[in-house]
């Protein structure tokens, strides 16, 4: 991990042209292939707002659960009807054949391809998930663009209508292997991002030495537990620790904010609510493993 690239000059990269574009000039930066950590880091202090900043974390951990998804954005396509939970999911794959709505598909606007969850199992058997992948603007995909959301309101979501799409079958199973550990590796890759983001405009604005290092060793702690095994209880222990020290530096992170010019400090409290998505979720995986570690 280069981490030199921490304290270079900042670059900002804004989405004037749109996400499609941001992402591949920012690529181009990173030189097209970057390790993912690196891409969440770099892309999260190059981000002109905190939703680019998620973006680049979102890319990141798409790319930690498919290594050989193509270098062009995706998206992975979950939620029916508010509810993730493969019971819930009228979503099927038949062959090589997709059918079904996925409800909200973050930067879909962006995405190249779409990695789907869908049902596999025969009739009267327990709901059993495949992932699949599709193209956008291949025939039967289709994306319905959905109103912009007060939180990042610069990276919009979508409804995918899947309509028999001519997809490919990822090996494996779709909830252990794919949907599961993604809710980890996403926590982690995001975070990464928005402590980037604030570490970079925590610079510029000139906040104390002692809030920038502990926002440093916060990074350096979110690159060792990228390199852990997103399903082990110890991970989720670890993750829980760095979402605490998010939190305990939240005054202090007020306040540099607002001695910065009125552009960060509105940006922040527009959209610093994204490191509570999933936070009830990430509770349950901290009291589980916690139940593992000690033997119950």
């Amino acid at each position: 991990m280069p981490w030199s690239s921490l304290f270079q000059p900042i670059e900002r990269l804004a989405a004037e042209a749109g996400l499609e574009d941001w992402y591949a000039r920012l690529l181009a930066r990173l030189g097209d292939t970057p390790q993912p950590f690196e891409l969440a880091l770099v892309g999260g202090l190059q981000a002109a707002t905190p939703g680019l900043a998620f973006l680049a974390g979102y890319q990141a951990a798409l790319r930690m659960l498919w290594p050989a998804a193509p270098w062009t954005a995706g998206a992975l396509c979950v939620t029916e009807n508010r509810s993730t939970r493969p019971a819930d999911m009228n979503t099927r794959i038949d062959g090589l054949q997709i059918t079904g709505r996925k409800d909200f598909v973050t930067a879909a606007e962006c995405a190249d391809w779409l990695l789907v969850a869908a049902r596999e199992e025969d009739e009267g058997q327990a709901p059993r998930l495949a992932l699949g992948v599709v193209r956008q603007g291949a025939p039967g995909v289709r994306i319905e663009p959905l109103p912009a959301l007060p939180l990042m309101p610069d990276i919009g979501h979508a409804r995918l209508h899947l309509e028999q799409a001519h997809g490919e079958r990822l090996a494996g199973d779709g909830w252990d292997d794919y949907v599961k550990p993604f809710r980890t590796l996403e926590d982690v890759h995001v975070l990464t991002a928005v402590v980037a983001w604030q570490f970079g405009v925590g610079r510029d604005c000139a906040w104390p030495e002692t809030l920038l290092l502990r926002l440093q060793a916060l990074l350096a702690g979110c690159a060792e537990v990228a390199r852990q095994a997103p399903d082990a209880p110890t991970t989720h222990l670890l993750l829980a620790g760095l979402f605490a020290e998010q939190q305990a530096l939240a005054g202090e992170l007020e306040v540099g904010f607002a001695g910065c010019p009125v552009h960060w400090a509105e940006l922040w409290q527009r959209d610093k609510g994204l490191l509570r998505i999933a936070e009830a979720a990430r509770s349950k995986r901290l009291e589980k493993a916690r139940r593992i570690v000690a033997g119950r």
